[in-house]
């Protein structure tokens, strides 16, 4: 099995806005970061904004950043909100109308579903916040400096 370069994007955006908690980041600064194509980005920032992962702001000011916090965030969520179908073979896709000999008596398929199933429940056992735990490093790596502390209002 393997995930497209979408969700391994996707997966890197969100951990980058997760070492940036509540600060907004631009596709710059990620794209910068990374290495990777900015338009690429683009594409994901949009997808993953329609399904609540991450919020956009718009404006002179804007960015974007996590639309929940990684605690809640569970990677086998991001990599399903970017793959477009976990079938292994053709046999196993949707409406497709392959027609196999074996169909019939066929074990491989069963099989092969049970893995793609084993894989994501695998990606269910970790969060957002499991990925970014190395938070210095991390941040050291994608020459992030650390996130200021939050201002306390004093009333």
């Amino acid at each position: 099995m393997r995930l497209t370069v979408y969700s391994d994007y996707a997966l890197r955006l969100m951990m980058y806005l997760g070492l940036r908690e509540n600060g907004l980041s631009t596709i710059d600064d990620v794209a910068n970061a990374y290495g990777i194509s900015k338009a690429h980005l683009m594409k994901i920032t949009h997808e993953l904004g329609k399904k609540g992962l991450i919020e956009t702001v718009r404006g002179r000011q804007g960015g974007m950043r996590l639309g929940r916090e990684t605690k809640s965030i569970r990677v086998g969520e991001i990599v399903r909100a970017c793959e477009p179908d976990f079938a292994l073979v053709p046999c196993m896709e949707a409406d497709v109308g392959i027609v196999c000999a074996v169909q019939p008596a066929c074990i491989l398929k069963r099989a092969l579903a049970q893995a793609g199933k084993a894989f994501l429940e695998v990606l269910d056992g970790y969060t957002l916040q499991d990925l970014v735990a190395p938070q210095t490093a991390l941040r050291d790596l994608l020459h992030l400096s650390p996130s200021p502390a939050p201002i306390l209002s004093r009333t």
